[in-house]
């Protein structure tokens, strides 16, 4: 045990990437502490930083600012003590699955014929006792991330960090390895010490953590450090249970703000660029029906979830555009359709067009947009110029993000259009 009690202790931790005028603040003053025992999660949307502190955590990657503390002691280079367990399998495929195992014990100098005996009690312990000598494309997925989970605990880690691990698996495989995972370590069968989990699907974080870390982006930053006290197993159909999932989906989805604080600002102006939600029209355009056969318009923002049965933090994009666009408003936890929504979801085809048009014109981005095609030679600009100009409010991913989910949403009301050939993005002649 650390002098303090401590296992890891991260303090006003910032992360920016790129210089100058191109800087952009991925995570700000991020504070956290781990105790031993501790399975935490940390509980945010696309974007927020929770891989990038994985990345600090384990000594992959250096923080701008802040200190990274371990046993008391700061963190010099790669935390021999840590080891993440990615979304993705990154096995070899021309090795054996007992081979994969070994891999990480090869690293660490373990003698062969150690390496083979631990191998093996691993893959027993995570139910993979007989296929050792199977390669990787004999597996299913939830079995190739079995095999993860062994490389990860082979070198007896004390700390173990999951980064979204359950995320590339269908439902079943999913569920079952949460339950497998949880076993093994409320009757302590690994070495670990601490969890750290990543995801953005608040359920999987209830059902599996004793305290969930939620964060918010632009920039990345704690919001609630929130205690889960219920004993495993726990019940998903459980009323705590469900309070608690109700209270974090609350917190997310946070409340309608006045116009000027929602719209935010447009990029090269004061205050925060309002991103746009990566969302899809038809989804959105489903996501307020959906609510219109509500009774008075209104649901919970949890069972709304709970039933259409969404990825998370997609279903948050999706409230977060409703909201945006004026067709919804949020507040304790609660989702209401305005009555521009309403008229939204009940219309025919060419009047959302024209209602969509009139929503989007009034966002900064857009208008910032829209202002630099009027001012540009025929009304029309190549795509780089438009993501450069961009990349200076956002980093270089999210930047094409935005110009991508900026032409779907364009095209849909038909005030731009996007020639993918010359990659030129121009103003429809009627705008």
């Amino acid at each position: 045990m650390s002098e303090n009690g401590y296992l890891l202790e991260l303090h006003n931790v910032s992360q920016v990437y790129g210089s100058g005028e191109r800087r952009f603040t991925a995570i700000k003053d991020f504070n956290l502490t781990l105790k031993e025992g501790e399975f935490a999660a940390l509980l945010g949307p696309t974007g927020c930083g929770k891989s990038t502190l994985l990345r600090i955590i384990s000594g992959l990657q250096v923080p701008t600012a802040g200190q990274v503390m371990y046993r008391s002691r700061p963190l010099v280079g790669v935390n021999p003590h840590a080891t993440i367990v990615f979304q993705t399998f990154a096995l070899f495929p021309w090795l054996t699955v007992q081979e994969n195992v070994e891999v990480a014990l090869k690293a660490r100098g373990v003698p062969a014929k150690l390496r083979a005996t631990r191998a093996l009690d691993l893959l027993d312990r995570v139910g993979l006792d007989g296929f050792e000598n199977a390669y990787p494309r004999e597996l299913s997925g939830g079995m190739l991330q079995k095999v993860g989970f062994a490389r990860a605990m082979a070198v007896e880690p004390e700390l173990l960090c999951l980064d979204e691990p359950f995320s590339a698996l269908d439902v079943l495989s999913a569920e079952a390895l949460r339950g497998e995972l949880l076993e093994l370590w409320t009757s302590g069968k690994i070495p670990t010490r601490a969890i750290l989990l990543v995801t953005h699907n608040i359920d999987e974080a209830v059902f599996m953590a004793d305290r969930i870390v939620v964060m918010e982006k632009d920039p990345g930053r704690v919001i609630l450090d929130l205690k889960v006290d219920l004993p495993h197993p726990r019940q998903r159909k459980n009323s705590q249970f469900l309070e608690l999932v109700d209270k974090v989906y609350a917190i997310l989805a946070g409340q309608t703000q006045p116009e000027h604080v929602e719209l935010g600002t447009a990029p090269g102006e004061p205050g925060r660029t309002r991103s746009l939600p990566h969302i899809t029209i038809n989804d959105l355009t489903g996501l307020l029906e959906h609510l219109g056969e509500m009774p008075g318009n209104r649901t919970d923002i949890y069972r709304l979830a709970d039933g259409l049965k969404i990825n998370p933090d997609y279903f948050l994009s999706l409230i977060e555009a409703a909201e945006l666009l004026g067709f919804a408003t949020i507040a304790h936890g609660d989702i209401t359709l305005t009555p521009l929504g309403d008229t939204f979801a009940e219309a025919g085809i060419l009047a959302r067009k024209g209602i969509f048009a009139t929503r989007i014109r009034r966002l900064p981005l857009f208008k910032w947009l829209m202002t630099l095609l009027n001012a540009a030679d025929k009304k029309q600009l190549e795509w780089d110029v438009v993501q450069t100009a961009l990349e200076l409010e956002f980093h270089e991913e999210e930047a094409e993000r935005q110009l991508d989910t900026a032409i779907d949403w364009g095209r849909y009301a038909e005030i731009l259009a996007y020639d993918d050939g010359s990659q030129v993005l121009y103003l429809e002649p009627a705008a």
